[in-house]
């Protein structure tokens, strides 16, 4: 199993995410699984009576709001994919999550996630990463210390510096 980033710690993977051609027939019942949005839209009512945890994954492309708030307390994990580096659009997602729905839940960058980004996206509300498979995630991990301090309000510290004097 591959190992991630989360809550600042390096922890073994527990979780399957699913291939996006993935079908229903091949999901196992008890198992953790992060199926993709189309699934999820498609089979919502069958993935709900499982036994295993449950999260869903979005394509750069899919916007949260068709399934929030409604579906969203039912996911433990809402994955969020970036196919490129160069792709920021679920930086704005993440954000979403936190602060319009308030998600408690785990919000996971997956795809092309780099040590350079993970700092920034802490900030925006991810709390789990999954780095690429060719960089070592122990250096990633140095990614989320790359600055001291912060001087603008974020989801991880909602109060600018100026306000916390």
């Amino acid at each position: 199993m591959q190992q991630i980033i989360k809550n600042g710690q390096l922890v073994q993977e527990s979780w399957h995410l699913m291939p996006k051609d993935a079908t229903l027939d091949v999901l196992p019942n008890s198992d953790d699984i992060i199926v993709p949005l189309a699934l999820w839209l498609e089979h919502e009512h069958a993935l709900k009576a499982r036994d295993g945890g449950l999260g869903v994954w979005l394509e750069s492309d899919e916007e949260i709001e068709s399934i929030a708030p409604d579906s969203l307390p039912l996911f433990q994990v809402i994955a969020l994919n970036f196919p490129a580096f160069t792709d920021g659009r679920h930086y704005s997602t993440a954000r979403l999550l936190r602060d319009r729905y308030a998600y408690k839940g785990e919000i996971r960058a997956i795809g092309d996630v780099l040590q350079d980004q993970l700092f920034f996206m802490q900030r925006c509300g991810f709390d789990a990463f999954a780095v690429r498979p060719d960089r070592d995630p122990q250096a990633a991990l140095a990614g989320l210390k790359d600055f001291s301090v912060a001087y603008q309000a974020a989801a991880d510290q909602p109060l600018p510096l100026f306000r916390r004097r």
